[in-house]
């Protein structure tokens, strides 16, 4: 049985990825600061059983306790999907340096602890897949996000140069980067002023995108037959940035 585990799980696209792996037939362990109740109804209505891990990304003892949590549990991890983000809207003649700390805490030094405590994990299973949740923004540079955006950037350097480290132990490292996509948190932040509108009016597909849109290119990626693919962004965004 593949092992499967998405940080950020509580709500948003964590929460929609968590669902898709179990409905994909892998044992889902999803980890969050918040409470997992409604992903773990999402993912038992999808024939699976989340394993709920309460985990700060940016804490090292959380992380490394969580990870042996999962291999306690399932004997084994084989996929890691670093979800978890934080994207506030900031100026950046108003972003003070706690306020860029916070957002490369999360963004950046969840992915670099929670990989490295899985890596050890999916050396022994033989094979692994590793995606980052990344972002449009690193191909468009929105105003109000450059602390954002810079970590997500980031994310895309660790991606490419962790592909070429593994590849050799048969693990890929993929990033997928959305578009602005409509979650409960984006539709109290971005939304709330007309920017979904103003998104989908740059895109070549015209509608609001939703979380079921990255579904298909999550699976693909984390897929065992796709060990072939590894270092890449694909963005997923309706067509708004063209790379």
């Amino acid at each position: 049985m593949t092992v499967a585990v998405v940080s950020g799980a509580a709500s948003g696209l964590g929460q929609a990825f968590a669902a898709a792996l179990a409905g994909a037939g892998y044992r889902v362990a999803g980890l969050d600061v918040a409470d997992l109740g409604e992903t773990g109804a999402l993912v038992e209505a999808e024939g699976g059983e989340l394993l709920r891990v309460e985990c700060d990304v940016r804490d090292q003892e959380s992380v490394d306790a969580a990870v042996d949590e999962v291999v306690t549990e399932y004997g084994a991890l084989h996929v890691l999907v670093n979800n978890a983000g934080v994207y506030p809207q900031l100026p950046f003649e108003e972003t003070t340096l706690a306020d860029w700390q916070r957002i490369m805490r999360v963004n950046l030094d969840g992915p670099f602890l929670l990989t490295r405590a899985a890596l050890p994990h999916l050396r022994a299973a033989g094979w692994g897949r590793i995606v980052n949740i990344v972002s449009a923004v690193v191909f468009l540079g929105p105003p109000e996000l450059v602390a954002y955006t810079t970590s997500k950037a980031g994310l895309v350097g660790f991606t490419r140069a962790l592909a070429t480290e593994l590849g050799p132990a048969n693990i890929t490292v993929n990033a997928i980067a959305p578009g602005l996509t409509r979650t409960a948190t984006s539709a109290r932040t971005t939304g709330a002023d007309g920017g979904f509108e103003r998104v989908r009016d740059l895109q070549c597909v015209p509608r609001i995108e939703e979380p079921r849109d990255l579904v298909s290119t999550l699976l693909y990626v984390c897929d065992r037959g796709s060990g072939f693919l590894t270092g890449q962004t694909i963005n997923v965004d309706g067509g708004s940035a063209k790379h």
